[in-house]
C-alpha cells in the first residue's frame, strides 16, 4: 500500500502538499506504474515522463472547475492515480477494468476519450469559447500535447484560430524528443534549437536563479521577470514561431522540477490570451531501462512474462504485422519503384529493418496521416508504387485524401491497414472497426481482406501489379497459414475452401480459421456447411454469393469489422439486386456500438465471432438448436482443444 496514493481520493488534496511530499508522491506513482507493467503490457515510458507535470497541474489548478485535456491519452495513468482511481488501478486495460485512455464514464476529470494525437488544442479552444459564451469566463482550459503530436496539421489549424480569438488558453508542449519512435520533421528540429540555443540557454539559467528566489504565489515581481525574459528571448528569436501565431511562449522549463513547474503554472494562471508553455521531460524518467530505450518501453510486454499474448488461441508464431513487413521488403528488393510511407508508426508496424535497409525509399511523415496519403498520391503520379502502412483507426484521419487524391485520380497507391479489427486492451479508440465500410464506398478502390498469412503475401503481390488503388487489412494477432493447395489471387474472386448444401459461411478476413473450425463442429452435428474465403470486399465475387444463396439452406457472413456498411452489407446488397430471398441469411461482425477493451480472444467470444459463436449462428439458422445439449457440452469448452459447442 502506498502511503500518499492510498489517501488521495480527490486531486485537490495535492494543493495542500509541500514540494517534498509531492516528490514522495511522484515516487509512489512511478512505483505503481512499475508494479503494473510487471504484470501486463501497458503504456509505460510516456507515463513515467509526465509524473511531475501531472502532479504540478493538479496542485495548482482545480479541475473541478478548470478544464484539462491530455492529447494522446495513453499518458493519463498518473492522472488516473490521483483522481480517485488508485484502488482500481490494477484493473487497467483488462475487460471490465479501467480503460488505458481517458474515459468520461470513469471520472468527471476525464473530459474526452482521447486516443488519437493532435486534437487537444481544437477541443480545448472549443471548451473555452463555449464556457465564455455561457458566462463561465473564470474557467481556465489546459491542453497537454506532446512534441510528436505537435507536427499534426490540425494543431496549426487550431493555433491559427486561437491566435485570432485571443482566448485565455494554456497549451503545455510536453517535449520529450519522442513520438513512439524518435520524432521527425522540421518542427522536431525547431524544438531542438529551442532546447539547445547556447545564448538563450545561458540567459535562461540566470533568469531561473532569480525566479527561484521569488515567492510562489502572486508576487508582481514574478510577472515583471517573466515579461523581461520574454522581451530578451524575442530578441534571440526563441519561440518566435509561436509568438507570430499569436501565442505567448514561455520556456523551455524542466518538466521534472516540481517546484519550478508549480511557479510557472501559477504564473500563467494570471496571464491573458493564448500561452504555450514549453516543458522538457524525459520519456521513461525514473526507470533507467525505459529512459535508455523509450521506444521499446512505450508498451513493453509484461516484465514477468516477456512471451506476452499471442493470438486468438494463444499460439506462438509471427504476427501479421511481421508477415506484412517481410512481404513489403521482398517487393522492395524486387522492384526499385516500391516505397513505404508511415505516419510515426515505424515501431508499431515493425518497419525498422526496412527503414535501415532502404533509407531513401522509406518516409516517416510524423503524425500526419492526411499528408502521408496525399504524399503517396504524388509519388504514384510519377510512376512510383507507394505503400502507405498505417493502423486502420489512424487511416480514418485521411478520409478526404483517400477520396480526392487517390480514388478520384485512380492512382495506384497501396493502403496497408495494420491493426484492422479488434486490437484488445487499447479499446474503442484503436479498434479498426470501420475501414471496410469507409473504403468500399469509393470508386476505383479495390478493397481486400486476406484470410491468412499466405493470403496476405499473395494479395500484396497482386496489389502492386494492379494499376489502381488498393487496400489490404490485417489484424493485431499471431498469423496462421492454413494447409492445403491454395487458389491464386484474381481480382474480385473468392476462394472456396469447401462447399455444402446445408449452409455456407462467407468469411471476410483473418477469422477464416475460426470459420473452418465452426464448419468442422457443424459437420460433427450432421450439417454439411461450406466455407468461402472472400478475399475481396470490392469488387465482390457476386457469382459465389449468388451460388451460395441458390444452393445452400442458409448463408452466414463473418467479418471483424462493423456490420453497418461492411462485407455482410455488400453481400446483402448483391442479393437484393439479384432478387434473392435473404430470410435465411445472417451477418456476424462488430455491432453498432463502440466495443470495450479486453483481450482480443475475449472480445471475439463476447461478440460471437469465435468458432463457438459462428457455430451457434449456423445452428440457429438451420433450425437445429434443439440438437444442442448445453449442459453436456459445458465442460468441453474448458478443455485445451478448440471448442465446437456453442
Amino acid at each position: 500500500m502506498h502511503r500518499w496514493l492510498s489517501q488521495i481520493h480527490e486531486p485537490q488534496a495535492l494543493q495542500a502538499m509541500s514540494v517534498r511530499e509531492l516528490t514522495e508522491l511522484a515516487q509512489e506513482v512511478r512505483d505503481a506504474l512499475c508494479n503494473l507493467v510487471s504484470e501486463r503490457s501497458a503504456h509505460f515510458a510516456s507515463n513515467l515522463g509526465v509524473v511531475e507535470l501531472c502532479l504540478a497541474l493538479h496542485s495548482v489548478f482545480d479541475f473541478r472547475q478548470d478544464r484539462l485535456i491530455w492529447d494522446t491519452g495513453h499518458q493519463i495513468y498518473p492522472h488516473k492515480l490521483v483522481t480517485g482511481r488508485y484502488p482500481e488501478f490494477a484493473t487497467i486495460r483488462t475487460r471490465g477494468g479501467l480503460m488505458g485512455y481517458p474515459n468520461p464514464a470513469e471520472s468527471p476529470y476525464d473530459l474526452l476519450m482521447t486516443g488519437h494525437a493532435g486534437c487537444s488544442l481544437s477541443t480545448a479552444l472549443g471548451l473555452k469559447t463555449g464556457d465564455d459564451l455561457l458566462g463561465r469566463t473564470d474557467r481556465r482550459v489546459v491542453a497537454v500535447i506532446g512534441d510528436g503530436a505537435f507536427s499534426s496539421g490540425i494543431v496549426f489549424e487550431a493555433m491559427n484560430n486561437a491566435g485570432e480569438l485571443e482566448k485565455n488558453l494554456l497549451v503545455i508542449l510536453n517535449d520529450n524528443k519522442m513520438s513512439i519512435c524518435p520524432r521527425v520533421g522540421g518542427m522536431a528540429h525547431y524544438l531542438d534549437r529551442l532546447r539547445t540555443n547556447p545564448i538563450y540557454t545561458g540567459f535562461k539559467s540566470e533568469i531561473l536563479k532569480v525566479l527561484n528566489r521569488v515567492p510562489l504565489f502572486g508576487d508582481p515581481t514574478e510577472r515583471f521577470l517573466a515579461q523581461m525574459k520574454e522581451a530578451v528571448k524575442a530578441g534571440l528569436h526563441g519561440g518566435m514561431l509561436f509568438e507570430d501565431l499569436g501565442f505567448r511562449y514561455l520556456g523551455p522549463v524542466d518538466g521534472h522540477d516540481l517546484s519550478l513547474l508549480r511557479k510557472y503554472l501559477k504564473m500563467v494562471q494570471t496571464l491573458p490570451g493564448p500561452i504555450l508553455l514549453h516543458v522538457l521531460t524525459e520519456k521513461g524518467h525514473g526507470y533507467q531501462p525505459a529512459a535508455q530505450d523509450p521506444t521499446y518501453f512505450h508498451t513493453p510486454p509484461a516484465l514477468k512474462n516477456v512471451a506476452g499474448e499471442s493470438g486468438l488461441n494463444g499460439k506462438q508464431g509471427p504476427a501479421y504485422t511481421e508477415i506484412a513487413r517481410d512481404a513489403i521488403r521482398a517487393q522492395m528488393v524486387r522492384d526499385s519503384r516500391v516505397t513505404v510511407l508511415t505516419a510515426a508508426m515505424c515501431q508499431g508496424n515493425k518497419l525498422g529493418p526496412i527503414r535501415d535497409e532502404f533509407p531513401d525509399r522509406f518516409f516517416d511523415t510524423g503524425i500526419c496521416e492526411s499528408h502521408a496519403v496525399a504524399f503517396a498520391a504524388g509519388q504514384a503520379k510519377v510512376g512510383i508504387r507507394p505503400i502507405v502502412d498505417i493502423y486502420s483507426t489512424f487511416l480514418q484521419r485521411s478520409f478526404d485524401q483517400i477520396f480526392q487524391e487517390i480514388a478520384l485520380q485512380n492512382l495506384p497507391v497501396l493502403l496497408m491497414l495494420d491493426r484492422a479489427g479488434l486490437v484488445g486492451p487499447d479499446g474503442p479508440t484503436h479498434h479498426g472497426a470501420f475501414d471496410l465500410a469507409y473504403l468500399r464506398i469509393f470508386p476505383n478502390l479495390v478493397v481486400t481482406a486476406p484470410g491468412d498469412a499466405y493470403d496476405l503475401q499473395a494479395v500484396l503481390d497482386f496489389a502492386l501489379c494492379h494499376d489502381a488503388p488498393c487496400s489490404i487489412r490485417y489484424p493485431k494477432a499471431a498469423a496462421e497459414t492454413l494447409p492445403g493447395r491454395r487458389a491464386p489471387v484474381e481480382l474480385g474472386k473468392a476462394e472456396i475452401f469447401s462447399w455444402g448444401c446445408d449452409g455456407a459461411i462467407l468469411c471476410c478476413g483473418a477469422l477464416l480459421s475460426e470459420c473452418l473450425r465452426a464448419a468442422s463442429c457443424l459437420q460433427a452435428r450432421g450439417l454439411n456447411v461450406g466455407v468461402v474465403n472472400a478475399r475481396f470486399v470490392k469488387p465482390l465475387d457476386v457469382d459465389v454469393v449468388q451460388r451460395a444463396l441458390r444452393e445452400c439452406a442458409f448463408v452466414v457472413t463473418v467479418e471483424e469489422g462493423c456490420l453497418t456498411g461492411g462485407y455482410g452489407s455488400a453481400v446483402l446488397e448483391a442479393a437484393s439486386d439479384a432478387g434473392w430471398d435473404v430470410r435465411r441469411f445472417r451477418r456476424l461482425g462488430l455491432p453498432d456500438r463502440f466495443v470495450e477493451h479486453g483481450e482480443r480472444r475475449e472480445l471475439l467470444a463476447d461478440l460471437g465471432l469465435d468458432a463457438q459463436g459462428i457455430t451457434r449462428a449456423c445452428l440457429a439458422l438451420a433450425d437445429k438448436a434443439d440438437m444442442l445439449d448445453v449442459r453436456a457440452d459445458a465442460g468441453r469448452a474448458a478443455t485445451s482443444q478448440p471448442a465446437c459447442a456453442p
